[in-house]
This record gives structure tokens, C-alpha cells and sequence, in this order.
């Protein structure tokens, strides 16, 4: 017994002294080479500042245009991903002809594209319903109601889940289409032989009535109404005429529109986007919602300012009586698109009931 208490103390006094503070040191430090281990064995997304995610976008939109509806956003996206990661903007046709957007993006040439589905060649049978579809929307704000509570957004993911390499993000509103001449339109016989640089579904169906759709590269498409291998451009509103400069070499704007929205869309490569962590993800998607709401204010405004004030165009007008027939005749344009399979039919029948219920709800969703 005496032994056996002799000798504890001495084992105690061998023992080392803890210091909290020292074992909290290194607890922090051990923890911290722990997670750094684990994080480059298993983690799937590596970033740094010195070594940042780069992307090459391209839009469909030249510079001029470009200003507008994508470079204030991808600016804000890059400040606000703070070094992690970085997206060079690149205009129309600058890496890719528009017409080979998608092909250059699924190939993993392009990271990211901001199109319309048809103007890019996409490979999905709803891809006629992107851009300008005749009649289908009143106003800016039908597009994205028609996504968010019709089920368009299920549609296009649907389509797209079915293309091998590449992701849709999302779509949204840009300005409603005119068509702006060198000649005046006045009737729609005057439309006939006039040939004009536009969207693709829109120019179809355009075409029925003698206008001739021309497709260019978007930085020729000034030079070709000067020297009259254009007669005008059923591309875009007023806001966009005046800014890239079709409103200096146009004469005339025919007011009544085909369409209230053009229906633009972000598409990005899906391993570049599977290397994206997601709350840069999460980042750039919140980005496109704040370039959406950019474009809604701009367009909205810019094209009841301009008709109003602007001094570049002289308005013209198709009769009420002749343009309700036009109206008319897209229902069977509408009825012919969706023949083409079962999913865009249900496109075409998702137009027809939001159409009915806009006129029911009557005033200010539809006056007429």
C-alpha cells in the first residue's frame, strides 16, 4: 500500500502540463490540415484567386446591343465572384457564327451562349419557339409568366436534358418585333418582295405575305441597308433600331408588331458548368435574373420614349382590318408548328389557353 502511493506522485509529476490555449493551437491546426487533405482528395470544384474558373461566353448581340443586354451583367457577376471566377464576354460571330452557337458550345469551344433557340441552330424540336413566335406574347412581361407559371420552363429542360453536353439555364424577355424599312409599309402588299434580316420563325411566317427573310452576319446588316442589299430588318423594337444604328439608315417603323417578346435563353457546356461549384452556380443564375429585370425597364421604356420622341423613323400603320387577318392566319402557322411532335403541340396549346385567360382578364392584361 505504501509502495502504491509513493509512487502516483511521481507519475503525475511526469505527466506534461496542458495549456488550453496551446491545445486549442493546435487542435485549429491539425483540424485545418485535416480539411485540406480531405478537400484534395475528394473535392469536386478547385478555385483559387491565383487560379480562378474562366469561362468564354458568347451572346448573340453585337457590341452595340451588347452594352445592354449581357455586358452590365457579366461585369457584376465577375466582380461579385470575387476572383473565384472569371467569364470573357465575347459579341456576335467574334469565336463562332451565330448559326453554329450551339455546335460550338456542345463541343466545349464556347463555355456559355446567350441566344435564341432558332437563331442558334439548337437541335430540340421547340427550338421554333424561341425568338420571335408570331402573336404568342402582348408584352414583355407574358414571357416570363408563360415560363414560371404555364410550364414552359419543364418543356424547354425536358427538351434540353435530351441533348447530349449542354445545359439550359433559363429565359427570358427582350423587346417585341417591328419591322423597320427603307420604303414605307402601309398595307400588306407592301411587304411583298422586301427583303429584310430577321429571325428565323418570324421571317417564315413573314414570308407568306412576299417579305424575303435574309440571314447575315449582325455587323453587316448596316452596311447591306446602305447599299440596298436590304430593304429593312424584322429583327428587334425600337430601342434596339436606334441603338445599334438601324434607325440612322431606315426610314420608316411599321407599328403594328408581331410579336411582344422576343424569348432569349442561357445555355452553358455541361462539363463546364459541372465544374462550376454551386454557389457560383446558384451566382450566376441570380445575375441572369438581374439582367432580365434590366432589360424589362429598358425595353419597356426605351420603346414608348422612342416612338413618342424619337425623330429617325416616320410611323406607319397596317389597317386594323387587313392586320386582324394576319392575326388570324397565325393560328394556322400556330397549328403547323405543332404538328411537329407531341411537345410542341403542348408549346402550341399552353399559348392558346394563356391567350384566352390574357383576354378574359381583360383590362390592363389585354385592351383588345
Amino acid at each position: 500500500m505504501e509502495d502504491k502511493k509513493r509512487t502516483e506522485p511521481q507519475i503525475k509529476d511526469q505527466a506534461p502540463k496542458n495549456n488550453r490555449r496551446e491545445f486549442i493551437k493546435k487542435a485549429g491546426v491539425a483540424t485545418a490540415g485535416a480539411i485540406a487533405a480531405t478537400a484534395g482528395l475528394s473535392a469536386p470544384y478547385a478555385y483559387s484567386a491565383s487560379k480562378p474558373i474562366k469561362w468564354r461566353l458568347q451572346t448573340y448581340s453585337g457590341a452595340a446591343l451588347g452594352a445592354h443586354v449581357i455586358k452590365p451583367q457579366i461585369e457584376a457577376f465577375n466582380r461579385a465572384a470575387h476572383g473565384q471566377m472569371e467569364i470573357e464576354l465575347y459579341y456576335a460571330d467574334q469565336l463562332a457564327p451565330t448559326g453554329e452557337l450551339f455546335r460550338a458550345m456542345q463541343n466545349g469551344m464556347i463555355d456559355a451562349v446567350q441566344s435564341d433557340d432558332a437563331t442558334m441552330a439548337s437541335p430540340v424540336d421547340i427550338s421554333v419557339f424561341g425568338g420571335y413566335f408570331p402573336f404568342s406574347t402582348r408584352y414583355s412581361l407574358d414571357l416570363p409568366v408563360l415560363f414560371k407559371f404555364y410550364g414552359l420552363d419543364k418543356i424547354w429542360q425536358e427538351a434540353y436534358d435530351e441533348v447530349k453536353g449542354v445545359e439550359w439555364l433559363g429565359a427570358g424577355a427582350w423587346d417585341p418585333l417591328h419591322i423597320f424599312t427603307k420604303e414605307p409599309i402601309r398595307s400588306v402588299a407592301d411587304m411583298k418582295g422586301k427583303r429584310v434580316f430577321g429571325v428565323p420563325t418570324a421571317g417564315k411566317f413573314l414570308s407568306r405575305y412576299g417579305l424575303i427573310p435574309v440571314t447575315l452576319p449582325a455587323d453587316d446588316i448596316e452596311i447591306a441597308l446602305q447599299t440596298g442589299e436590304l430593304d429593312g430588318v424584322a429583327w428587334c423594337g425600337f430601342t434596339e433600331a436606334y441603338e445599334i444604328g438601324w434607325a440612322d439608315v431606315c426610314k420608316y417603323a411599321l407599328l403594328n408588331n408581331v410579336t411582344g417578346a422576343w424569348c432569349g435563353s442561357y445555355f452553358a457546356n455541361s462539363k463546364s458548368w459541372a465544374k462550376v461549384p454551386p454557389h457560383l452556380q446558384e451566382l450566376f443564375k441570380l445575375s441572369m435574373d438581374s439582367s432580365h429585370y434590366y432589360r424589362q425597364v429598358w425595353y419597356w421604356g426605351g420603346e414608348a420614349k422612342l416612338r413618342v420622341s424619337g425623330n429617325k423613323l416616320e410611323l406607319t400603320t397596317i389597317p386594323a382590318k387587313e392586320w386582324d387577318q394576319v392575326v388570324k392566319d397565325s393560328e394556322a402557322y400556330w397549328n403547323e408548328l405543332a404538328a411537329i411532335s407531341p411537345r410542341a403541340k403542348k408549346v402550341v396549346e399552353i399559348f392558346k389557353e394563356y391567350s384566352r385567360t390574357m383576354e378574359k382578364a381583360g383590362v390592363p392584361y389585354r385592351y383588345s
